[in-house]
């Protein structure tokens, strides 16, 4: 077996370049595997399942609840904004209350996924027992008894006709994703920290991206003219 002698200051270099490649994998595991802080303070409500707390968005952990603009429809057949009537039920009870925040995730928007605790009782099991909000078992049981029962009673939402508000979600991208009539394809997208992206048919999150021009989204016909209005390509 060969034996390499190095010199001291060979071997001196080598010891720095392990020493930061053992701290730039480390750091690399820690950051994939952080989560958000648990947080404690004043509630300001922002929607029927997503709060600020202690200056973070809080999405609440299982639930949910109509987007602000949603439609439901009673059953005599009458339009009704449900998804602005949420919303104000819940200002109404929570906004200025004390809430105890146990952080469970980050999602991809950068929300801390908590679930918290105003008024000495679980918020997201209050909205669930009253029919403001709905289980979202795709993201955890822990509210769907919750949910059969205020079903059984008629609470709230369950008295009226609706979409779901994942379903009423995804119409919203499906017509905000339908391609211009001049043929350009490629979104120029804006994420929650402002960076400008663009995504290609075949990209993983095409599909699900949509295109709200009111924000300074676009669409391009082009990589190049995305490029040079500012965008990047989206790296997945």
């Amino acid at each position: 077996m060969a034996v390499f002698h190095l010199k001291p200051k060979h071997r001196a270099r080598i010891a720095v370049l392990i020493t930061l490649g053992a701290f730039g994998l480390s750091g690399g595991l820690l950051y994939a595997n952080q989560t958000a802080p648990d947080l404690r303070g004043l509630i300001h409500v922002i929607d029927g399942d997503t709060f600020e707390v202690a200056g973070a968005k809080v999405r609440l952990h299982a639930i949910d609840a109509p987007e602000t603009d949603q439609m439901c429809e009673t059953r005599q057949g009458e339009a009704w904004a449900c998804g602005g009537w949420i919303t104000k039920v819940v200002q109404d009870r929570y906004s200025g209350q004390m809430a105890s925040c146990e952080a469970l995730d980050v999602d991809r928007y950068g929300r801390t996924v908590a679930r918290c605790t105003a008024l000495g009782e679980d918020v997201g099991a209050w909205l669930v027992r009253e029919g403001m909000a709905f289980a979202y078992v795709k993201y955890g049981k822990d509210y769907a008894e919750t949910e059969r029962k205020a079903a059984l009673a008629d609470r709230g939402l369950h008295a009226v006709r609706m979409k779901t508000p994942a379903q009423h979600r995804a119409d919203k991208r499906r017509v905000a994703s339908t391609p211009r009539a001049d043929g350009c394809v490629i979104k120029g997208n804006i994420n929650a920290k402002g960076v400008r992206i663009y995504h290609v048919p075949g990209q993983r999150y095409y599909d699900a991206t949509g295109i709200k021009e009111k924000a300074g989204e676009r669409w391009f016909c082009s990589e190049a003219a995305a490029r040079a209005a500012g965008w990047r390509k989206s790296r997945v």
